[in-house]
């Protein structure tokens, strides 16, 4: 597992993380999200050991990260993908990666296969695309075959078909019983790929919970279908609900006020057969932005008419 605990990140005046704890568990894809300048870079770089905290501690594996002998057995991390030797080739790279924590050379093309990068591998990582640099990262991160991994923000720059694959592959590891950290500002990909989810705003954790937990929270409405929607809503209408009917689908309607147990129930008691019930919960992206509205710090001003006009005077 991931555990952080009372983390507390100081620098100057800034509080960047603030008293943060939560755990990150086995089985499962975890995303890790929060608006720019939450904390979440920040929180992962004291995971690796590369910040040392004002209060607190990180562990991998029940130990802190810098004590391991050969922490790339124990959990991989991509946090920048930038940040290799542009001289060197890809094979290169990792093979001073795997000589630096005792893994066997065979492991390299191993994991360049993985990656799809085996064709380039000869190549110097100087004349590779952002999209191929990010899958050489992710290959780093799966050198030591480790059974926790952690990546921030791996989808940048990856094509479509990146994107699946890496989706692809962080729900294989997980399961296989792994322990997978992602962050991302790629919501429709999280609500895809993340089974649990950690949200941060200005350091402090905001929400730990299940991705269908969290859209659940924010339920906007439910949809229902009868052969006798006049009836039903005059009955809906009065238990308290809001009901709007939809004029281009006979029938159907939109209430809200009310779950879609209250609903039945309601309908059984009238005598009133209903054809579909469906909550209608918001979407994961929806939810984070209503979650962390209070959170946000670089917040730019909403695109207006008049806004435009004075930017081209």
């Amino acid at each position: 597992m991931i555990e952080v605990r009372g983390l507390s990140m100081r620098y100057g005046r800034t509080l960047a993380v603030d008293d943060l704890t939560f755990t990150v568990k086995p089985g499962l894809v975890t995303g890790f999200l929060g608006p720019n300048g939450a904390g979440k870079s920040t929180t992962m770089r004291a995971v690796l050991g590369l910040e040392i905290p004002t209060a607190g501690e990180t562990l991998v594996d029940g130990r802190p990260y810098a004590s391991l002998r050969q922490p790339m057995r124990t959990m991989g991390a991509l946090l920048d993908a930038g940040a290799v030797h542009g001289g060197r080739t890809a094979r290169d790279h990792l093979g001073c990666l795997a000589r630096s924590n005792g893994i066997g050379l065979k492991r390299v093309a191993v994991v360049l296969d993985q990656v799809g990068l085996t064709d380039v591998a000869d190549r110097r990582i100087g004349g590779f695309s952002l999209g191929m640099k990010q899958r050489l990262g992710i290959a780093g991160a799966l050198l030591g075959d480790p059974a926790v991994l952690m990546f921030d923000e791996p989808l940048n720059g990856l094509d479509p078909e990146g994107i699946r694959w890496i989706r692809d592959l962080l729900r294989s590891l997980a399961a296989e019983g792994r322990t997978v950290l992602l962050s991302s500002h790629l919501m429709n990909e999280l609500a895809l790929t993340a089974d649990h989810v950690v949200v941060i705003g200005r350091g402090r954790l905001i929400a730990d919970t299940t991705t269908d937990a969290l859209a659940a929270r924010f339920q906007r409405d439910v949809l229902v279908r009868t052969a006798r929607p006049d009836r039903l809503a005059q009955t809906l209408r009065a238990h308290g609900a809001s009901v709007t009917a939809d004029a281009l689908a006979p029938g159907d309607l939109t209430v809200r006020g009310m779950d879609a147990t209250e609903i039945g129930e309601l309908a059984l008691r009238a005598g009133i057969a209903l054809r579909e019930l469906t909550p209608r919960s918001a979407s994961l992206e929806e939810a984070f932005m209503e979650l962390t509205e209070d959170s946000v710090q670089y917040g730019a001003r909403p695109a207006t008419t008049a806004t435009v006009s004075e930017a081209t005077r």
